[in-house]
């Protein structure tokens, strides 16, 4: 069963980053975060993070942008994740939709360390109850749908990337990374987001 990590630094457990894939998501709103902690776990020898790919079931999921993505494990089979990823896309709304599937969720959320949503997968944590009373940003397109499933939730429509507790949403498509850089920034220091961030051109 997914989830037990592996061993790290110094015989530390790495971090398990658990992305959750669907039907219709945005391509870069998982790409970006996964480029993110792969490379940083590549330029530490391999320490810091167990990434993997989940889905409903295992298998095949199409992108919104046309692109198909391969989920290795049903959401099932992943047990408790360091690290909860959901991106955003029109099928967010599908999911968001799926009571059973927002609940297992929300199960994984209450057993991770931190959660972060990318774009309109602030849907889905709205839907599966985690934004109530909780400071929130998203695309700019999707707030009114967030504060529609989840009224208490209060938006933020000035920053790229918020937190409150140990729920982070960002805003649209490539503020995800911002927000995997922040993460990686509180997880393993500065040095490591500012060398990952070198390897990878970004923000030059």
């Amino acid at each position: 069963m997914a989830g037990e990590c592996a061993a790290g630094r110094q015989g530390v457990k790495k971090l398990q980053v658990g992305f959750f894939l669907f039907e219709g998501l945005e391509l870069l709103d998982a790409a970006g975060p996964w480029e993110v902690f792969s490379s940083a776990d590549m330029l530490h020898e391999g320490t810091l993070f167990e990434l993997l790919s989940f889905s409903a079931e295992a298998g095949k999921v199409r992108t919104v942008n046309g692109l198909s993505l391969i989920a290795d494990f049903g959401i099932d089979e992943v047990s408790q994740p360091d690290l909860l990823v959901i991106p955003g896309g029109e099928g967010s709304r599908r999911v968001a939709a799926d009571q059973v599937l927002t609940g297992r969720l929300k199960e994984l959320h209450e057993k991770s360390q931190y959660t972060m949503s990318i774009c309109s997968g602030a849907r889905i944590l709205a839907a599966a109850g985690l934004l109530k009373g909780r400071m929130f940003t998203t695309h700019h397109l999707v707030y009114e749908d967030v504060l529609r499933i989840e009224p208490d939730a209060i938006p933020d429509k000035e920053s790229r990337y918020a937190g409150d507790g140990r729920i982070y949403t960002s805003g649209g498509v490539s503020a995800g990374m911002d927000l995997a850089f922040h993460l990686l920034e509180k997880l393993y220091g500065k040095a490591a987001a500012e060398k990952t961030a070198r390897y990878m051109e970004y923000g030059e």
